[in-house]
């Protein structure tokens, strides 16, 4: 399942605020119970709408200075860029398909 990347804050400004195209970010902790239940959602759609998006993961526990900038109060959060500009702000789990309606009206 390489359709979701892990990141860290090192890497954020070069992959996400200089990449190309829609990237989601989902801000996620190994200890929170809506993260794991997203998370399997979030590998269908980036699968699904791969070729429309790109969709990574930052662990909050290990990378804390990136959530802390985009003032990321719960998680799990889910922030979309276009051009290095926060568009959209997801927060919580939800079902698949609310998910992909946030997504295709974030990224049109």
């Amino acid at each position: 399942m390489a359709n979701v990347a892990n990141i860290t804050d090192a890497q954020f400004e070069e992959l996400v605020l200089k990449g190309d195209g829609p990237i989601v970010v989902d801000f996620w902790a190994p200890w929170c119970g809506p993260c794991l239940r997203l998370a399997p959602i979030l590998e269908e759609v980036a699968q699904e709408m791969g070729d429309r998006l790109t969709v990574y993961k930052l662990n909050t526990d290990e990378n804390q200075n990136t959530p802390v900038s985009y003032r990321v109060m719960s998680i799990p959060t889910l922030i979309v860029f276009k051009d290095g500009q926060e568009v959209e702000r997801i927060v919580g789990a939800m079902p698949k398909e609310m998910l992909v309606q946030k997504l295709e009206a974030a990224i049109a």
